[in-house]
């Protein structure tokens, strides 16, 4: 049995922040109806390259083990389709624009009439409430104006996003947990409700102890590049051949680093250095030393080494070299599921680990359309 095993999703939502988080669903066996326009689908669909056999391999990362079915929301017998599907539905994920759906007649109020039940998770750029409620959210615009941006880069260059949507993927995960939690809740209370996610309040949010450290000293925070503001020595260094991630997380493993690794037992004695915070206020007469040793010998060396030694280290790699990595096997990392065009698609497995109910084996995204007739015939009782 799967943890969401008869759950009903209606899935309203597209790109990927609302798709990231029924997928995540889906893997828990909930089945979930994606809706989509009947022609162009979701917008990811045309997101390529990269591509295979003419298909989006920006789709394919969202949008496993769902249902496709295509409705015209224009239409009367697209939005009564919609209704009879809510109606029997457990959750509902949408991400239109503010008011769209209320316009149409599937807004909250409508829906929860219809099946006071549902859970109704909105996820948008600035939430249902406040002053830009009615603007659109775009990741790279919401990691500008968080600040994630602003702690990105390297000290004396630009700001930097990250190299994927984060602030859509986290929002995503936030859903999920707000949606099983409002599951819970109703087996509790017998009650449905709605759920405001906001891209900007989950990538303010993931500030973390930047936000604290700035709520409570009123402290400005500077990019350092790979390197981190409260903890040092952790950042990337070069070696002979490369580079290497050096995370020394605490002072016993500083003190292993110098006496077991580099060979400079002074460093581990000198009162600049013994604990964290002297570290970080004297960064500028560590760093430039280590810097120096680490250039004498080659990456493979040196992390052999750290990690005899115990201390946390690794390689900078390519994405080619994380799924060349032998952990990735080890844990199953990747998956190859079948699919009626390409004979496989490898995809990345749910990381969710659960031993006793544990996600189930995904099913290939779905073409647009594929379940139309299935989904329409078998709960929205439309007529051929």
């Amino acid at each position: 049995m799967y943890p969401l095993e008869g759950i009903k999703v209606l899935d309203l939502s597209r790109v990927l922040a609302g798709p990231s988080s029924t997928q995540t669903l889906a893997d828990l066996g909930a089945e979930v109806w994606k809706i989509e326009a009947p022609g162009a689908g979701d917008d990811t669909r045309g997101w390529m390259p990269p591509q295979i056999g003419g298909e989006s391999t920006y789709f394919m990362a969202a949008n496993r083990s769902k249902k496709s079915v295509t409705v015209d929301l224009k239409s009367p017998e697209g939005l009564a389709s919609i209704l009879a599907l809510a109606a029997q539905a457990d959750v509902l994920v949408e991400n239109f624009r503010l008011g769209a759906l209320d316009r149409m007649g599937i807004g909250y109020e409508a829906i929860h009439k219809v099946n006071p039940r549902i859970i109704y998770t909105s996820i948008s750029g600035y939430g249902r409430t406040g002053p830009r409620a009615a603007e659109p959210g775009y990741d790279f615009v919401i990691q500008a104006e968080s600040g994630l941006m602003s702690i990105t880069g390297e000290p004396d260059g630009s700001p930097m996003k990250l190299g994927v949507a984060i602030t859509d993927l986290v929002a995503g995960m936030n859903a999920v947990q707000g949606i099983l939690a409002a599951l819970i809740a109703r087996e509790r209370t017998g009650r449905g409700q709605h759920i405001d996610i906001s891209l900007f309040d989950c990538a303010v949010a993931a500030l973390a102890n930047v936000a604290t450290g700035h709520l409570q000293t009123g402290g400005g925070f500077q990019r350092f590049g790979n390197a981190h503001p409260t903890v040092v020595p952790y950042q990337t260094f070069d070696t002979a051949d490369g580079s290497l991630c050096l995370a020394v997380g605490n002072d016993g493993q500083f003190r292993k680093l110098c006496t077991m690794v580099i060979d400079r037992p002074d460093m581990a004695e000198d009162e600049r250095f013994i604990r964290n915070r002297e570290r970080v206020l004297n960064r500028r007469d560590l760093i430039p030393p280590l810097a120096a040793i680490f250039t004498t010998k080659p990456t493979a060396e040196w992390i052999a080494r750290l990690k005899t030694a115990g201390v946390p280290c690794g390689e900078v790699r390519s994405v080619e070299q994380v799924f060349d990595a032998p952990e990735i096997a080890a844990r199953n990392v990747v998956l190859e599921i079948p699919d009626a065009k390409h004979g496989t698609l490898r995809l990345v497995a749910s990381p969710l680990r659960l031993s006793d109910t544990p996600p189930r084996t995904p099913v290939a995204p779905p073409r647009l359309g594929e379940h139309t007739e299935e989904v329409l015939s078998r709960y929205a009782k439309v007529p051929g």
